[in-house]
């Protein structure tokens, strides 16, 4: 691991609406730690052959989760100071009564805590999630997916970047921890649009247009399908030199169930290597790209923290800030752009997100009751025929903060 900071907000956090708390009770983020989290505990230590000192650990956590009080990370790691002084407040209190991101982040922590990931011995390393997201990778899983959507898309570059956009969109339904639904069909479009709630891809296409060799950043969610569909985005902006290098940014430890970590390419690539003659190919492509420097994969302890993306540290905000165009995927990405907040669902986009150090597009299936940059009326109307709007991952959005860095920095500047 890298050194632990906590760095200093690059916001006024007294700006922030309240945080979504495990303790309202009815809310999506009570029933995460009261029955969600209960369960992936229980699915974890029976797919899983643990010795039994971990599997012991594990139940101990879950009788913390369901009646007990939460209790500082024990074990001597370089980040045991780092989330015992952000957690500092929050011990001794029940899972029910704690802001709802630091509490999901710091049970995966804990999680890794009890398999013994960072010691010494037969399980230093062993990802204890690998057995579902290894699932997903077989044949008629994901590989099978990402054949038919190469296979169905249309000849013109255009309407080629939207399906695959929409593909790596709706592929974020397919989450370990919450598989809320099928990845959707993106290459009929009218089947998904009114689940489109804002769709900027648009922006994205013509920024991407106007810019020479654009650099392009992803931030990656889930492994397994919706990783899948990142792929073959990213292998079609490089093939079409759309781009001239992307940068995948990974978890460098397992986190949320199906978080993905440089690991979850690498299987991802050896199974498609071994899965259809469409897959195959384009992990050839994707290998050469590798190889030659135009795909990179980085990790960064930044990502597997309960810090949010306006309390990055330096060295990354700086890394961002160089390159063109970030994609940043995901309903946990989202959470953490916004504070996981109780935000109001017309508030522009654009202000709540402007400390972002590069223009960027959130690509989001929508899992949490988070939401910005809606119509007047929106809300209101989608809550009036399906309450659970916000949660069941039905709704989508690709919403882009797009500038000119260049304006941006003069504008600081001027300051």
């Amino acid at each position: 691991m890298s050194a632990f900071v906590i760095p200093p907000f690059q916001i006024e956090p007294r700006t922030l609406p309240p945080p979504l708390l495990t303790s309202k009770q009815g809310s999506f983020a009570h029933n995460t730690l009261k029955v969600r989290v209960p369960r992936i505990l229980q699915d974890t230590i029976e797919s899983n052959s643990f010795p039994e000192e971990v599997r012991r650990a594990l139940q101990e956590l879950y009788d913390e989760i369901v009646g007990g009080r939460i209790c500082a990370l024990q074990e001597s790691t370089p980040d045991q100071n780092f989330w015992n002084e952000l957690s500092r407040m929050y011990l001794g209190r029940t899972w029910l009564d704690v802001p709802w991101y630091w509490a999901e982040t710091f049970f995966y922590r804990r999680v890794l805590q009890a398999t013994r990931y960072f010691q010494v011995g037969e399980m230093h390393g062993v990802d204890p999630y690998a057995v579902k997201k290894q699932a997903e990778l077989q044949p008629e899983v994901a590989p099978r997916l990402v054949r038919e959507l190469v296979r169905n898309l249309p000849s013109a570059p255009r309407e080629q970047f939207e399906i695959l956009l929409y593909s790596s969109l709706w592929g974020n339904r397919v989450d370990l921890s919450y598989n809320v639904a099928r990845a959707g069909d993106a290459a009929r479009l009218e089947d998904e649009r009114d689940n489109l709630l804002v769709d900027d891809s648009a922006q994205v296409w013509d920024f991407l247009m106007a810019r020479r060799a654009p650099h392009v950043a992803v931030l990656a969610d889930n492994a397994g399908t919706e990783l899948s569909m990142d792929l073959a985005l990213i292998d079609f902006l490089l093939r079409e030199r759309m781009a001239t290098k992307i940068v995948v940014h990974l978890k460098q430890q397992p986190f949320f169930v199906s978080d993905a970590m440089p690991r979850d390419v690498e299987a991802t690539l050896l199974a498609w290597s071994r899965a259809n003659e469409v897959t195959r190919a384009i992990a050839e492509r994707l290998r050469t790209y590798l190889a030659d420097g135009r795909f990179e994969l980085r990790a960064h302890w930044f990502y597997t923290t309960c810090l949010f993306y306006f309390q990055m540290p330096d060295a990354l905000r700086a890394d961002l800030a160089a390159t063109d165009l970030v994609i940043l995927k995901g309903d946990a990405n989202y959470r953490r752009l916004l504070g996981d907040a109780h935000w109001q669902p017309t508030t522009s986009f654009q202000e709540a997100t402007g400390y972002f150090p590069a223009p960027f597009a959130a690509l989001r299936t929508l899992k949490a009751e988070v939401i910005v940059g809606l119509a007047e009326g929106q809300a209101e109307s989608l809550s009036a025929s399906d309450p659970d709007w916000k949660v069941n991952g039905k709704r989508g959005v690709v919403q882009a903060n797009i500038f000119d860095p260049e304006t941006r920095k003069t504008r600081r500047n001027k300051k």
